[in-house]
């Protein structure tokens, strides 16, 4: 366990300088959308090409895999949009629960973090499960967060905000063109590969920053707008069904995959529970947010996770290795 804390711990000490430095004010908050925008686009997408492009196309495109950690993914959304509705929690504030339920942090600490402790080939299944979270989890969450509206304008709306965000978003265009190269067996020419490999390696460093330095803005947002406490039962069960839940099921399922002789690969199933694992993704909030939800709700399970997942995510890993 001390060999596994030994490589957790960087990883999560990062997020919590970034997140003292921005509740401490030494990084000002108009400072945070320049380091997001530094990671989404330049940084991150030049890190998943890099894996892409070294990653087997087969595993990116390992059917077996896909058909274990999707339905895990909608069964987590549904059963925490079920256990979630009530007289005031509705159809937005659910759907936006149910995501940070079922999409874990993966592209900003996930993918570095996995190849630290289990080795490069583990980038394959954690790229598969960001293209399921990016394409599929979000659009279905984001739908059912219109479902408060009953006029029609709503859900076209909120279609076609969907669909513009999986275009804009850098992320699975970079994976798309490093499966790519690793198909073809092609490259860019080596100044291009240097530069690339410049902006990838300072991927993992400023993205575990970024996310401290999020999370702290949302939680001082979220406290400027809240008139009265928010209770623990809205925000703590959703944790726990992240934490503890999601990677049970990835594990159910995938285990049962493969004794009725799927093919799922069994180090594939460990990259994938050990993904479901993973706290909230950090992003949901500024989705929330675009979309009008409760994002005091949401940043309190990011919040929650993070900080619980040093000690959650490393137990996990210690049982599974």
């Amino acid at each position: 366990m001390l060999e596994i804390l030994k490589i957790t711990f960087p990883f999560f000490a990062l997020v919590l300088c970034g997140y003292l430095a921005a509740r401490n004010r030494m990084l000002p908050l108009e400072a945070i959308g320049g380091l997001n925008t530094f990671v989404l686009y330049f940084a991150l997408p030049c890190m998943l090409y890099r894996f892409g492009a070294s990653t087997p196309i087969g595993q990116l495109l390992d059917a077996a895999a896909f058909a274990v950690y999707l339905p895990c993914a909608l069964l987590m959304v549904a059963g925490t949009v079920y256990f979630s509705l009530n007289e005031r929690i509705r159809w937005n504030d659910a759907a936006f629960g149910a995501l940070v339920a079922a999409f874990p942090n993966t592209g900003f600490m996930g993918v570095p973090l996995l190849v630290a402790l289990l080795g490069a080939q583990a980038a394959g299944p954690a790229i598969l499960t960001i293209l399921i979270d990016l394409v599929i989890t979000s659009s279905l969450c984001i739908a059912l967060s219109r479902l408060d509206s009953a006029d029609e304008h709503g859900a076209r709306e909120a279609a076609r905000k969907a669909l513009r965000g999986m275009a804009t978003n850098p992320m699975p265009w970079s994976i798309a063109l490093g499966g790519l190269s690793s198909w073809l067996g092609l490259q860019p020419i080596q100044p291009v590969m240097a530069t690339l490999g410049l902006l990838a390696d300072a991927a993992s460093p400023v993205a575990l920053f970024t996310i401290g330095a999020v999370l702290a803005r949302s939680q001082r947002l979220a406290a400027a707008e809240e008139h009265e406490p928010l209770p623990w039962r809205d925000f703590v069960p959703v944790a726990l069904a992240k934490l503890v839940a999601h990677p049970l099921v990835v594990l159910a399922a995938g285990s049962g995959a493969i004794a009725l002789g799927l093919g799922l690969d069994r180090f594939a199933l460990t990259v994938m529970v050990l993904v479901a694992a993973l706290p909230s993704a950090s992003n949901v909030s500024l989705l929330a947010e675009r979309f009008g939800a409760d994002n005091g709700r949401i940043a309190r399970i990011i919040l929650l996770t993070t900080a619980a997942a040093f000690l959650t995510f490393s137990g996990a890993v210690a049982l599974l290795r």
